[in-house]
């Protein structure tokens, strides 16, 4: 489309006047308009290395946990157990020596501390003399039974000697040699022999249940001496009680209280041995952890007091309650503010290998166990 200029009407337009000299000069070009934006960076290797190794790095960190998802359970509700053993001491007494310090470590056998002994000294000296008396009465009693037995055995031959003589009276007398009246006198002496011999038979059966029953016994198997034998075992076992003895291998403990002269009661725990041969791991796993968890699964043990440190063990047994059955007062859950808490249930984890004696009981500990070691199939056998 065509525009034609329109000529200016008279008066709208202006002469406008040059001078030479401006006309002259040159017009100078515009300047170039600065630019606003800034200079591009150049980007630096590294961040590309990273851009690239974040994505690879959450890549195999999702593809790990999917296929090894379910197959480790873990808890930090762990600790080292060991058993501990109160020591005490059987029989009562004054301390006469203290052989050990506190958390020094000991044998089985060794000695912790020793009693006064002197009076189970005088107790086993007495009951060494009642079991000799003990032995004596038995030889008395065979004594006994001996003249007994002589005694019934006189009787016998007076019974028969009496028996001899009334058959002799009662003869003449049915021949009527002799009168009635002298059968008497041989009547009462056949009488009086008869009750002898019944008399020394109970004294002969009165010796021997004396003798246990059997005049043949010998003298440590009657009764009364093997009374007095058990007897003198109690003063011998009293006796030995006053020398205590480590129970076991182990550390003992809290015996810095222990000093000579002091008075202790039989079974008052005055030490605590900590045994170092046998060493587990109890650990808490909530009980929406256990649906895959079974005895002799492998497991791993790092203990917080020595990071980097790890054991490793399998799983020995799990609980048979959760800890809460086991409190003295078990939580009451029929009630109208009921709320709901997972429960714990714990589990035995042996752990083996050298180091562990650096391990102490109630020590920090993290386990984690693989429900589905190398080898094993979806149908491995449950434990028991």
């Amino acid at each position: 489309m065509s525009a034609r200029v329109k000529a200016p009407a008279a008066g709208e337009a202006e002469p406008v006047t040059l001078h030479v000299a401006e006309a002259a000069k040159p017009v100078a070009p515009a300047a170039a308009p600065a630019s606003t934006a800034p200079a591009r960076k150049k980007r630096s290797p590294l961040s590309l290395v990273i851009m690239l190794a974040v994505p690879a790095v959450l890549a195999a960190g999702g593809a790990y946990f999917w296929l090894t998802g379910g197959r480790y359970v873990e808890t930090d509700n762990a600790y080292v157990q060991q058993n501990k053993i109160s020591v005490s001491s059987d029989v009562a007494g004054r301390i006469a020596t203290v052989a050990v310090s506190d958390n020094q470590l000991v044998k089985a056998g060794d000695v912790l501390f020793t009693l006064d002994p002197q009076s189970y000294q005088i107790a086993l000296s007495q009951a060494d003399a009642a079991l000799a008396t003990a032995r004596v009465n038995v030889e008395q009693l065979r004594v006994g039974y001996a003249t007994a037995n002589a005694k019934l055995e006189a009787a016998k031959a007076t019974l028969a000697i009496r028996q001899k003589e009334w058959d002799r009276a009662s003869n003449l007398q049915q021949q009527g040699i002799s009168a009635e009246s002298s059968l008497d006198d041989s009547r009462l002496a056949l009488q009086q022999a008869n009750s002898n011999v019944a008399l020394e038979v109970q004294d002969v059966a009165s010796a021997t249940a004396a003798l246990g029953g059997n005049p043949n016994i010998r003298t440590d198997d009657h009764p009364a001496v093997r009374a007095a034998l058990a007897a003198r075992d109690v003063a011998q076992r009293n006796l030995d009680k006053t020398t205590v003895l480590a129970p076991a291998d182990g550390i003992v403990s809290q015996v810095g209280s222990l000093n000579v002269g002091q008075f202790i009661n039989t079974g008052s725990t005055i030490a605590t041995l900590v045994e170092t041969g046998d060493l587990w791991v109890e650990a808490n796993f909530k009980e929406t952890q256990l649906a895959g968890l079974q005895s002799g699964m492998p497991a791993e043990v790092t203990i917080d007091a020595f990071p980097g440190v790890k054991f490793e063990g399998q799983v020995a047994s799990i609980g048979a309650a959760t800890g809460a059955e086991f409190a003295l007062i078990p939580a009451q859950n029929a009630t109208g503010n009921w709320v709901k808490v997972t429960q714990r249930i714990p589990v035995n984890v042996s752990i083996e290998g050298a180091g562990l004696d650096i391990l102490r009981a109630g020590m920090s500990a993290v386990v984690n166990v693989d429900t589905k070691p190398e080898g094993s199939g979806p149908e491995a056998p449950k434990a028991n």
